[in-house]
């Protein structure tokens, strides 16, 4: 770890020891993962690590939140969120993560009047400042704190820090919520969400980690990296076979980027 790091790293452990205990949004990402353990070493049992559970939250994320916390040692509770029965949510419009941390951090709120714990924390880093993150004004409308984005840690060095500090999801690809498959103005569905998961829980099956099934209708574009193109090359009559079973039709194949259905608004992702 370099000495600039170093730094940051001192000053993130002073803003969070300042506070007089903590909930930390935990969704089992990198970013939140660290701040759940650095949290944890600073304020001990005074640090909770809350987990958000709703239909687009895959299950495999849910079981890996609690593995995560069991090994950090922190305190982890698991909440329903109701995001998926806010009409505006499910419209789908391009601002659809502002209604859902909106309800995420009303729910936080209400969970800290019950432990007394005033202060909420968010992994929002701050390479995050530069992406288009609706969900960063309902955080600041409730007040939430990102101590990695006020020490100015990046995304890259998030994931030194985590590995500095022995997380095993230091280089765990960012997987956010199966929502966000689904392209701006096409209605969210159950069933959308059902299939988005299942068909790609089939291909992480394969071995792959970084990709995305996003729902054209009955059509199932798959992105994933050039190296594992090989891997659905090989395997593309039995991924067409499930994935007819699931409900698409159709496949396209394209390479990943994360954040591609932004790029569809000229927005940066």
């Amino acid at each position: 770890m370099n000495q600039e790091l170093q730094q940051k790293y001192i000053e993130l452990k002073k803003i969070i020891k300042k506070l007089d205990g903590a909930i930390v949004a935990f969704s089992g990402g990198v970013d939140s993962a660290l701040m759940a353990k650095v949290a944890y070493d600073a304020l001990g049992d005074k640090a909770i690590a809350v987990t958000a559970d709703s239909p687009s939250l895959p299950r495999r994320e849910l079981e890996e939140t609690k593995r995560i916390a069991q090994k950090i040692g922190i305190k982890h509770i698991v909440i329903s969120t109701e995001e998926t029965k806010n009409e505006n949510y499910l419209k789908n419009p391009s601002n659809r993560c502002y209604y859902c941390k909106s309800e995420l951090y009303t729910e936080l709120k209400e969970f800290s009047k019950k432990t007394g714990m005033k202060n909420i924390l968010n992994g929002t880093n701050f390479d995050d400042l530069g992406d288009y993150r609706p969900g960063l004004r309902a955080a600041d409308e409730n007040r939430v704190i990102s101590p990695l984005k006020d020490a100015k840690i990046t995304k890259n060095e998030v994931r030194e820090l985590a590995k500095y500090l022995g997380l095993e999801i230091w280089d765990k690809p960012s997987s956010p919520c199966l929502s966000s498959r689904v392209p701006y103005g096409h209605e969210i569905t159950m069933k959308k969400l059902a299939m988005i998961e299942q068909a790609e829980n089939f291909l992480k099956d394969f071995g792959m980690r970084e990709l995305r099934v996003r729902h054209f209708g009955d059509t199932a574009r798959i992105e994933v990296n050039e190296g594992d193109k090989l891997i659905v090359d090989k395997n593309f009559d039995k991924i067409e076979k499930r994935f007819s079973e699931i409900g698409f039709s159709n496949i396209i194949i394209s390479n990943f980027k994360s954040g591609a259905l932004n790029l569809m608004l000229n927005v940066r992702a």
